[in-house]
This record gives structure tokens, sequence and C-alpha cells, in this order.
């Protein structure tokens, strides 16, 4: 034997030993997927998948951010007071005059301010002679507004509220607009997840997409009448979260393994962007209208493009639907330029081995030990991420200066955040990102308790709070995706789900926190925020890692995904393309019975 051929042999039998090594750390299941050969007969990295993630995925998260967001601009209260007839009949300025007929008050924060709902109860189109007019004959009663509000127009020409005078005995009716949406998004989330799992990714999301583009444009012509109003901006959040988690679902299940954090990315930067861009468009529009109509109108024009949206293959071979996912799949190959050409009969021989899974919705994410240890985990990742986002967006609201900047830096924030968390999820792993990203807010928050109640650190104090948003979108995009790896084909739309019913039912908090920190203490949504950093790093570092992993696509690998997972352990990448053959082995047997003559129907 030459030289050469014993190092190939050794070369070889090196190999060998590492590939049995990886082996042993790695669940079977969490290596073969037979549907990935599937989808590289139809291309899982081609022309469609290209098409379908910039407009479905990235797109339509830019257009629905747009719809899903603008009414929270469009509902803005800029600063009014009582409407007080008589100051044309004198040279006073606005200010002068609001100081001689408006009584003062003190706001949230302890400074005094012109009321906002009450005027002296006297009639100033009466003086005549206001040379000899002094404040002493002034009433001291008051009285509510008798003559409406007038409204700060340096950001606005006119909003919602502005327009229907929903302020003062009706302020609570913006409350009520939000409350309701956050409520029907938790009904919504509980419907149509478990409706996506049980009917199909496809048929949620042409729902979805009806309900969120029609419900906010009904809503626009309907302002006049409020309880109608609450009934389209309840029809909105009944679909709003379906409207991006369908796509981003069926995006990833027929895509390569690597594509996976690309497609999270897509959809997250695609939001951004469109909250980032919306404030812009109001700041320059002025007006609630306009404003609504231009960022409405283009989630609907998505129909355009509904004969790309497909159903999930993967999905539909889990519900043994061979016939119908083989028409999906030749959809895609024709679009890719490929000819795929399996036959129901060597789809189902492939998968002769495994039965369709029995589920009974939500309560099948608890079935095993496993499968609900990661459900817990998750879930709670969800409520910290939740709780921060809510308690730092309020805490925004409430800043001085342009609301369109405020708005948008908030927003601008956390696309680097997105790049940044792709960098590291697919270098060290989501578990380690998430776990590190958790650890580092809880570390920021010290500073603010131990500083927020000096004004000299004002500065430092939002420095950090901008900071610690960086870290929430970056922890946002890890949870996001861990979620889609996580669960199984069958059951994966319904733990997004349950994710998104406990982040929309324990965002309730967040005004509290607000409340605490403007009332009793501004220190206090930090000590409690700092905790849940805390406790959700530790339990983020007992999921398991899904870098490298196939999809799990029943409940039986969900409950073993993970399970020789080693705690103090990164990741390790793919093995080379020969190794990872082999470790198509149990299935190899089937598949090369693909176009054969003596298996054909």
């Amino acid at each position: 034997m030459t030289e050469k051929q014993e190092h190939n042999v050794s070369s070889r039998k090196a190999s060998k030993t590492s590939s049995k090594v990886h082996e042993m750390d790695l669940e079977e299941s969490e290596l073969n997927d037979p549907f990935q050969a599937l989808m590289e007969k139809a291309g899982n990295h081609g022309r469609y998948q290209t098409l379908y993630n910039y407009v479905f995925v990235a797109g339509l998260a830019f257009s629905g951010a747009l719809t899903y967001m603008n009414i929270i601009l469009a509902l803005n209260i800029p600063d009014h007071w009582c409407t007080v007839p008589g100051m044309e009949q004198t040279n006073f300025t606005l200010s002068e005059w609001r100081n001689l007929t408006l009584p003062k008050q003190t706001d949230n924060r302890g400074k005094e301010t012109f009321s906002t709902c009450e005027m002296y109860d006297m009639n100033f189109t009466e003086i005549t002679d206001w040379s000899t007019w002094n404040v002493s004959q002034r009433t001291t009663q008051t009285t509510v507004c008798q003559n409406g509000w007038s409204y700060d127009q340096t950001w606005y020409d006119n909003t919602i509220p502005t327009d229907h005078n929903w302020v003062c005995a009706k302020d609570l009716f913006v409350t009520n607009v939000f409350v309701v949406g956050r409520v029907t998004e938790v009904v919504g989330s509980f419907i149509f997840g478990q409706m996506g799992d049980s009917y199909g990714r496809r048929l949620v999301f042409f729902i979805s997409l009806v309900f969120c583009s029609v419900g906010r444009m009904v809503s626009i012509v309907c302002t006049s009448s409020y309880t109608w109003f609450l009934i389209m901006s309840g029809i909105v959040g009944l679909t709003v979260n379906s409207l991006f988690q369908s796509p981003q679902i069926i995006g990833m299940e027929i895509s390569r393994e690597e594509d996976r954090s690309r497609i999270a990315f897509f959809q997250s930067v695609g939001w951004s962007v469109g909250t980032t861009f919306m404030p812009l468009m109001f700041w320059w529009l002025r007006q609630w209208k306009s404003f609504m109509w231009l960022t409405s109108v283009p989630t609907a024009l998505a129909l355009i493009f509904s004969k790309y949206v497909i159903e999930s293959p993967r999905w539909l071979i889990s519900k043994r639907r061979f016939r119908d996912a083989i028409v999906q799949m030749k959809k895609i190959a024709k679009i890719n330029g490929r000819n795929f050409d399996v036959t129901e009969k060597e789809l189902a021989e492939i998968y002769r081995q495994e039965k369709q899974d029995v589920t009974y919705g939500i309560a099948s994410l608890f079935g095993g030990w496993r499968l609900a240890r990661n459900t817990i985990i998750m879930g709670f990742s969800w409520c910290v991420v939740a709780v921060s986002y809510f308690t730092l967006v309020l805490f925004s609201s409430r800043m001085a200066g342009n609301p369109f900047l405020n708005f948008l830096y908030q927003s601008i924030v956390e696309i680097p955040a997105y790049v940044v968390g792709r960098y590291l999820g697919d270098t060290y792993g989501r578990r380690f990102t998430n776990s590190v990203s958790f650890i580092i807010s809880f570390i920021a928050c010290l500073p603010i308790i131990a500083y927020a109640t000096d004004e000299h650190y004002e500065n430092m104090m939002i420095y950090l709070a901008t900071f610690i948003k960086f870290l929430n979108a970056l922890t946002f995009f890890t949870v996001n995706l861990q979620c889609l790896e996580i669960y199984p084909t069958c059951m994966r739309q319904t733990g997004i789900a349950l994710g998104t019913i406990l982040a929309n039912a324990i965002g309730v908090l967040a005004p509290y926190l607000v409340y605490l920190g403007t009332t009793v203490d501004i220190r206090a949504p930090y000590y409690i925020l700092g905790t849940l950093f805390l406790l959700g790093g530790i339990g983020a570092t007992f999921l398991p890692e899904t870098l490298h992993k196939k999809l799990p696509d029943t409940m039986e690998e969900a409950n073993h995904f993970g399970r020789h997972d080693k705690f103090f352990s990164l990741p390790k990448p793919p093995l080379a393309s020969v190794e990872a053959e082999k470790m198509k082995m149990p299935f190899q047997p089937e598949l090369t019975k693909l176009n054969q003559a003596e298996f054909a129907p």
C-alpha cells in the first residue's frame, strides 16, 4: 500500500470515528430528514424561496407593521385645553389668555400646568374694557369645558381623538381601543394558531390578510360610531399575529436548515423598517385619514400575489395528504426550474413508518416531560420579552420633544439588534444567544437602579434604557426563532400561538410598571425587569440547542429533541457532505426507490 493510500484510509477511519462521536451526541430524529431530500429535488434554495421570502415574509412584515401600528399614532392625543371665547377681542397672546381663563393643575410629574378639562366659570366675552379689568375680578369657580377644546397643532393637524374630542370625560375611549385589541389578539392567537395546525397555514394566512386589511380600512370610515370602530379594531387584533406567523412558518418549512435564521431575520427587519418608516409618513402628512389609508392599503395589495402562496408540503405530509403535497412541491419546482417527478406511492413509501399524530390543541404541548419543560421555558421567555418591550415603549411615549422621532428611535435600534442576533445565533447557537442577552439586560438594570434618582445621570439612564431596548429586540429575534424550531410540524403554529397568548396577556402588566415608576419610585420597574431578566437568562440555558438540527415533525421527535445535548457545550457545525449522506442511511432504501419503474403507481 502506498503512502497516499495509507493516508486516505487513515483519513476515512478518522472521519468515520468523528461521525460516530457526532451521532452519539444527537438523536437520530434530529439528523434524518427525508423531507429535505425531497425539497432538494424541487429546490429548497431557489427562485421560489427568494420570491416568497421577499414578498410574503419581509414585504408583508413591512406592510403588516404599518397596518398594525398605525393606530398608535392616529390615536395620539396632543396637548389640549378648553376653548374660551373672547381672545379675538383682545391683544393677549395664547399663553396670556390661557393664564387668565384656565385654572392650574399638577401633572403626573409634579409640574404645575394648565387644566386640560376645566375653565373658569364666567363669560369673558362680556368684558368690554380690558384696560380696567384685573384678575381679582375673576371668579374662583370652575366648570368643565363649555365650548369644546383647542389642540396643540405643533406636530399634527388632526388625529382621531382631536376630530371627535375623545378627551376628558371620553379619555378612556383611546385606552379601550388598545385593550380591545390586546384581548382579541389573545383570542385570535388561540383560535387561528390551532387552526393553522389543523386546517393549514394557507387558509389561516388568507383569512388573516382579509380580516386585517378590511378591518383597518373599514375602521377609518366609521370613527363617528365608536362601537363600530371598536369592533373593526378588534377584528384587526383577532388575526394580526397569524398574519405574520403563517407565511414565516411556510417559508421555514420549505427552505434549507441554514436559511431558517435568514427567514426570521427577513421578517424582523421588514417589521422594523415598517415601524421606522411609518412615523416619517405621519410627520409628512400631518392628517390621520390620509396617513391611515396610505398605511393600510399596502397589506391588501398582497392579495395580488395570492397565486404564489402555497400550502406547506411539510404540513401536508404530516397529515398524510401525499397527493396534495406533491402538487405543492411541483409548483415550487416549476418556478425553480426543476423537474419534480416523485409519485404519491413513492412518497407514501418514504413515510410508511410514520403515523399521523393525534393532537389535542395546546394541551398536546404538555404531553411529555421534555416538551412540557421546553414549552414552559419558552412561554416564560415570551413573557419577559413582552413585559420589557411594552414597558420600554410606554416609557418612550412619555418623552418630551418630537413624537415622531421618539417613535422612530425606538424602532430603528431594532435593526442592528437583528443583525447581531442572527450572527450570534448562527455562530454560537440560539440557546447561548438567548441566555447571554437576558443576563446582559439584567446587568444593564443595575446602574439604572443605582443612579436613576440622581438627575445628573439622566443621559446615562437614557442610553442604558436604549441599550436594553436593543437587547430586547435581539432576544425577541432569538426566542421567535427557537419557538419555530423546537415545536413539531403538527404543533408548530399552536406553539407559537401559545407564546403570543402569554406575551399579550402578561403585557397588560406593563402599564402598571410604568405607573409604579412615575408615581412611586422611578427605579421600581427596573427592580422587576432586572429580576425577570435574570430568571429568563437562567431558564434559557435549559432549552435544547436547535442550530444545525432538522425541524422535528412528530410529537415523538419533539419529546426527544435535545435529549443528548450537553449543558456546557456549543453547537457543532454540520459534518462534511460525504459523512452527512451516511446519516441518511435509515431512510436510504426508501429514497433510492424514487423514480424506479417497479415502484411506479
